[in-house]
């Protein structure tokens, strides 16, 4: 697979992005099992096609028992600027439920490993609304990442997606469904704590402190070009949305025979608004009705404006500087909202 990661490296040479590239994600599956040496020769193939900025952010994702000391310190030394922890919960039986191969234990420890490794930029996730979290085991959760001043904090409701074994546990009831109302009521919490600690809530399910936003993440949000590598991997060329096969075997074989095995789809200027839509909702600086001015035309931006009207009325949305910006409250409706204002 490394091979054929490498070799993609090479054949993406023609998609000239026409801009210095100032983050690499290394993300997907179990990243951090990659060697020192193999960190190494991925990102000497990356830069010697492309043109990377010395200062780029560069993010691996690991799990917190993937962590160790010497992996740490080897990690730095591959070039890793960033980590992103999966750690989810610090209560071990939430830990099970989700079937995570770490332990509570581990999930704490990471945290002092990093800081003392000498990562000053890194990131964790949570989990909140799985059934047997309660509010008080939600705020401590929280407070354990305060308490450590983690820079940066990613927070996702639990989902159920279709056609999985958690869906047909909970069919079978051997699992407990998850609870929309408590959902919401963890997502305000989540949001009363970190704010009063200083965090910026720069995104719906993101929030940073001071000059620690995720540069990768915030790309996608800000409808920046971007080329993904790798089974699955998705890339993005401003009306072109592609997306390579998920099938490894497959993938292999189609690049070892120099052709990318990918699929993809022209964005018409309907899909690309909608996305703006969408996008622009999520964060902090909100949908801005200029740009829809003047990249859209004057009868879109009116016609939002107009549609928002609703939910200015019923304090979903702000509406400042000619700018939508969801309420508190409208955030628990984010993706409706965006919905209902798409074209």
């Amino acid at each position: 697979m490394l091979a054929a990661i490498q070799k993609e490296i090479n054949l993406t040479a023609s998609f000239s992005l026409n801009k210095k590239i100032n983050t690499i994600y290394f993300g997907g599956g179990t990243p951090s099992l990659l060697s020192t040496a193999e960190i190494q020769k991925l990102l000497r193939e990356i830069k010697g096609i492309y043109s990377v900025d010395k200062s780029a952010e560069i993010t691996l994702e690991a799990n917190p028992d993937d962590i160790n000391e010497n992996k740490l310190y080897e990690w730095r030394a591959a070039g890793i600027t960033r980590l992103s922890i999966g750690i989810q919960s610090f209560k071990q039986k939430d830990l099970e439920w989700m079937n995570r191969t770490h332990n509570a234990e581990q999930a704490l420890q990471s945290l002092t490993l990093v800081k003392s490794a000498g990562f000053t930029n890194y990131s964790t996730d949570l989990i909140y609304g799985t059934p047997g979290l309660d509010d008080d085991e939600w705020q401590d959760n929280i407070k354990t990442l305060i308490a450590h001043k983690v820079p940066h904090i990613s927070c996702y409701a639990l989902t159920v997606e279709p056609a999985t074994a958690l869906q047909k546990m909970i069919i079978q009831k051997t699992k407990e469904n998850i609870d929309p109302e408590k959902q919401a009521r963890q997502f305000l919490i989540l949001i009363k704590l970190l704010e009063n600690a200083g965090y910026e809530h720069y995104e719906i399910s993101n929030f940073a402190l001071p000059g620690y936003r995720s540069k990768h993440n915030s790309s996608y949000w800000q409808g920046e070009l971007y080329l993904g590598i790798g089974p699955s991997a998705h890339s993005f060329f401003g009306n072109v949305r592609r997306w390579n096969i998920s099938n490894n075997a497959l993938y292999i074989k189609s690049i070892e025979s120099n052709i990318i095995p990918f699929e993809e789809e022209n964005l018409s200027i309907t899909q690309q608004l909608n996305e703006y839509i969408m996008t622009s909702l999520r964060t902090m600086e909100g949908l801005n009705l200029d740009f829809v001015k003047r990249k859209f035309g004057e009868d879109k931006s009116l016609i939002l404006e107009n549609q928002s009207k609703k939910y200015q009325e019923n304090l979903k949305l702000k509406f400042i500087d000619n700018t939508l910006i969801l309420t508190k409250e409208g955030k628990l409706f984010a993706d409706g909202i965006a919905a209902d204002l798409f074209f």
